[in-house]
């Protein structure tokens, strides 16, 4: 079975505006990366739109429709100093969160042995009721209910690499045995939250604490001493990824000096623990990346392990 990449251009068409960093470039260079004859195996299919069913398991109907009622008709209407919306904000987070959707769908069908969503708006940081971060749905988290709601998944674990704490996630996780929520990322930084004395009602969050300029060997001593073992202890029958590359050295938001290798690296752990507990079962989700250089060479090593396996 394939690996399978699931996107739009409405994605495109999410405009924030001159100078923001979450712009139409992130996904277009991301895009052409994956172009090259290193990926002509992968399964390339459209992302559809997520129903209001789908995200209403996360989000609540009146926030919802309050969120997609914002649009503006056209211009910019900002939700806060980050999060940006425009006349083509609605379709594009739409398709984002209907991308995990139907990746969930492909990989727990057995259509496909996983699946990667190049997509924005991303979501990580988006709470249950308010959009924030650059963030509008919770498309991981969107994902993981309908894993759930559609194909009786028991358990699902996420694992969120980027640079930022996925606050939103882990509000989703945190009060539900059935979810469990683990973290890498730099501390201290946005969003403030993310401290490792948050462990879920059920001891079912782990978050694991970089300093800035940690580098290489922190984040592998930290994924290999402690996110893995909680992971083989959860035993999830779905894995997914909120994949951010904003670690990357030469991003200019975070500071914690990853590499191609280190995104690489992780990937092919996170697929042995797959194989382990999930039936390899793994849908992973882009989330932040700033940097279009780094962010294209550390997506195109994610995909490439997905492709090649653990």
């Amino acid at each position: 079975m394939n690996t399978a990449l699931f996107t739009h251009l409405d994605c495109l068409e999410h405009d924030t505006g001159f100078g923001h960093p979450e712009c139409a470039d992130r996904l277009r260079v991301v895009l052409s990366a994956l172009e090259e004859e290193s990926f002509m195996f992968l399964d390339r299919r459209d992302a559809p739109r997520a129903t209001r069913e789908q995200l209403e398991r996360v989000h609540p109907p009146a926030h919802v429709s309050a969120l997609l009622e914002a649009i503006p008709a056209e211009g910019h209407t900002s939700l806060d100093s980050d999060t940006v919306l425009s006349p083509g904000t609605g379709e594009a987070a739409l398709r984002a969160a209907g991308a995990v959707v139907a990746a969930v769908d492909a990989v727990c069908g057995g259509e496909v042995r996983n699946a990667f969503c190049a997509v924005r708006p991303p979501g990580h940081h988006a709470e249950p009721d308010q959009a924030m971060g650059f963030c509008l749905f919770n498309n991981v988290a969107v994902g993981a209910a309908h894993a759930r709601a559609a194909h009786r998944i028991k358990r699902v674990a996420i694992v969120d690499f980027d640079v930022h704490h996925g606050n939103g996630t882990q509000t989703f996780c945190e009060h539900d045995s059935a979810l469990f929520y683990a973290s890498t990322h730099q501390w201290p930084l946005y969003p403030g939250t993310g401290s490792v004395r948050e462990q879920g009602d059920y001891g079912n969050v782990l978050n694991v604490c970089l300093p800035p300029m940690s580098g290489s060997p922190e984040f592998r001593h930290g994924i290999q001493s402690q996110l893995i073992p909680a992971l083989d202890a959860f035993r999830p029958d779905l894995l997914m990824i909120s994949a951010g590359f904003d670690a990357h050295m030469r991003d200019p938001v975070g500071g914690l000096d990853l590499t191609d290798d280190d995104f690489a690296w992780v990937t092919s752990r996170l697929l042995e623990v797959a194989d382990r507990h999930a039936k390899g079962r793994v849908v992973s989700v882009l989330e932040g990346g700033y940097d279009l250089r780094a962010l294209a060479s550390s997506t195109a090593a994610h995909v490439k392990t997905l492709m090649v396996g653990g």
